[in-house]
């Protein structure tokens, strides 16, 4: 009685594309997370390239501008804060030391603005709350316009806890205001006797972390090409018979 032979075991083999692919997919994909780190820092630039003309420039009547005025105008504003409206941004650090952004409504003739009075160290104790006091009577103010979606104001839907604030929503702000907020908010520039630390930070802080990341990716996509010319190409067409 004869015995068939066995059969051929197969050998499932990925397809030769298989890794061609993956290796242009991450090469591409970590190339384009350089570029836009790149692209941050650029950014960065621009902006504390407009910051610097803006400190050099006399500061405009805020009224004589435009809703869509360019970032970082200096500006001068004379009204009266809507003190019952004042905030306080919390987690806010300033050299280390924690605190909060004051935040009020200053309303002048033909608008309101929001204004950013400055930085209000914390106290050793968190359960006493904040106070930054306000004047009932007319201030003039200076400082820089900064656009709503700055570093300078987060908008998120985090927790209020009466006067105090995680992060600035805009749109509840308006709600609670029951006014019309334009997007936009004055950074305190201005001296005043009110304990409040205004050392804003640079539009270009951050430009090195940034070129930083982008070496880092770089240098992935470089590895990714070498590893894949080796593993993908010499060693394939080196291998022994």
């Amino acid at each position: 009685m004869s015995v068939a032979p066995p059969r051929a075991t197969r050998t499932r083999r990925r397809p030769a594309w298989l890794p061609t692919l993956a290796a242009l997919f991450f090469a591409g994909l970590t190339f384009w997370l350089g570029q836009w780190q790149l692209g941050r820092a650029e950014e960065k630039r621009a902006k504390q390239a407009a910051f610097d003309v803006a400190a050099t420039l006399p500061a405009v009547d805020i009224s004589a501008l435009p809703v869509s005025a360019a970032p970082f105008s200096r500006v001068q504003v004379t009204g009266q804060f809507a003190a019952a409206y004042q905030i306080y941004l919390d987690n806010r650090l300033l050299q280390g030391r924690a605190g909060y952004h004051v935040i009020v409504p200053l309303a002048y003739q033909g608008g309101v603005v929001l204004v950013n009075r400055g930085w209000l160290a914390a106290a050793s104790d968190r359960a006493i709350r904040p106070d930054a006091p306000l004047t009932s009577a007319p201030v003039t103010l200076e400082g820089l316009l900064v656009p709503a979606q700055s570093r300078y104001l987060e908008l998120s839907e985090q927790g209020v806890a009466g006067s105090v604030w995680q992060n600035l929503s805009l749109a509840r702000y308006r709600e609670w205001y029951r006014g019309d907020l334009p997007d936009r908010m004055l950074l305190q520039t201005s001296p005043a006797a009110d304990g409040l630390a205004r050392d804003w930070p640079r539009p270009d802080s951050g430009v090195e972390r940034h070129l930083g990341y982008a070496v880092q990716w770089f240098a992935m996509t470089a590895a990714i090409f070498v590893l894949y010319a080796y593993y993908g190409l010499w060693r394939r067409f080196h291998a022994p018979t």
